[in-house]
Order: structure tokens, then sequence, then C-alpha cells
């Protein structure tokens, strides 16, 4: 039966990842789950208290590190709230149309469309547009390494 466990806690590490790509997957409670159902399946003694504090701060990094980098090279570009709703919009929309570049292309498209609308220029909303495309590969990059670092700490608490 732990073998099943396992499996089910591998796939729901690897569908974290895919989360990256379909944004739709709730990546980090992916990777919840499967922290979850090994203490409740397997063993609810081996996960230190220092592990499950790592998991909470890692969590709370992986949304602020998402957030900020939005934040950060949107806002240096000069986008406005249309634009960063916009970007989000593209990217539920991309990731059912053309995955995985559909998360690239779409909200790149609306977020520099809608800058249009606001009256800029095509320069500025250009420059808005690859600010959200660099926000974004930018948050993706950090959560893809937090994760890894959560799933490192998993391993190595169960494994040591």
């Amino acid at each position: 039966m732990d073998i099943l466990f396992w499996l089910l806690i591998i796939v729901c590490f690897i569908f974290s990842f895919v989360g990256l790509i379909y944004p739709i997957i709730p990546s980090v409670l992916m990777i919840w789950i499967g922290i979850v159902l090994y203490h409740f399946a397997i063993n609810s003694n081996e996960l230190s208290w220092i592990s499950w504090t790592m998991f909470v701060l890692l969590t709370v990094l992986l949304f602020l590190a998402d957030f900020l980098a939005n934040l950060h090279f949107v806002d240096k570009a000069g986008g406005s709230k249309w634009g960063m709703r916009a970007a989000t919009i593209g990217l539920i929309i991309g990731s059912f149309v053309l995955p995985p570049f559909g998360i690239l292309i779409i909200p790149f498209a609306l977020v520099f469309l809608t800058e249009l609308m606001q009256k800029n220029t095509a320069e500025a909303s250009l420059k808005v547009a690859t600010a959200t495309l660099v926000a974004f590969l930018s948050g993706t990059l950090a959560k893809a390494l937090i994760q890894l670092i959560m799933i490192a700490v998993f391993v190595l608490d169960v494994v040591f």
C-alpha cells in the first residue's frame, strides 16, 4: 500500500511543476497534498517541526516571489492596473490556447493592446508588455526553485 501512496506523492510533486506551465493547476497546493499524504498515510512522526516550518516559510516566499516579480517589472515599466489585469486574464486564457506558448503570447498581446487602449504609445505599450513577460518568466523561475527546495527539504527529512 505504501508504494501506491509514494506514487501519488511523486505524481503530486510532478504536477506541481506542470502547474508552472498550466497556472490552472495550483503548484504549491500539489506539493502540500504530497506532504500531507505522506504525513497521514505513511508516517505521521517522520517530518520534523523544522521541515513543517520550512514548508510554511517557503510557501509564503513562493507567493511573495511571484507577486513581487510582477510588481517590480510591471510598475518599473509604467504598467497600469488594467495592464496587470489583462496579464492575469491572458495567463488563464493562454493556459488553454496554444499551451505552453499561450501563457507567453496571450498575456503579452493582451497587455500590449490594453496599454494601447489606455492611450499609451506603441513603444510604451511594448515596454510594459515585455516587462510583463519578463515578470512572468522570472516569477516562474523563482517558483520552480522554491518548489525544488520544498521537495528537497521533504526528501532530506524523510531519508535522513
